[in-house]
């Protein structure tokens, strides 16, 4: 099992940019693709991005348009989702999750994920 907790949000201006972090206890971290989400107020939680194990590949969502570049670190059972040129539609509360049977045709899927942090709250202001 996976508990996994994220970090980095906060208040940012138009244009700006944040990193959150995703830290993993307990084993196997780089066994799990580690998928990010977003869940803004009234919506549905929406894929950000994914990353597969060995973390040589990436997935995004069209909306991230070259903005965001997911990461990680296994060594340090980290992951990581850079965001760039960031917009008041991208404010939300970010979550990363974690699952191993992640195929390209389901990472865009929350439910098909095992595992989640708890969410940090990411706010775009103008």
């Amino acid at each position: 099992q996976l508990q996994l907790v994220e970090s980095g949000g906060g208040l940012v201006l138009t244009g700006g940019s944040l990193r959150l972090s995703c830290a993993a206890s307990g084993r196997f971290f780089s066994h799990y693709a580690m998928g990010w989400f977003r869940q803004a107020p009234g919506k549905e939680r929406e894929f950000v991005g994914t990353i597969d194990w060995s973390g040589n590949n990436t997935y995004y969502a069209d909306f991230v348009k070259g903005r965001f570049t997911i990461s990680r670190d296994n060594a340090k059972n980290t992951a990581y989702l850079q965001m760039n040129s960031l917009e008041p539609e991208d404010t939300a509360v970010y979550y990363c999750a974690a699952d191993n049977e992640i195929t390209t045709a389901t990472m865009a899927i929350a439910n098909e994920y095992d595992y989640w942090g708890q969410g940090t709250q990411v706010t775009v202001s103008s």
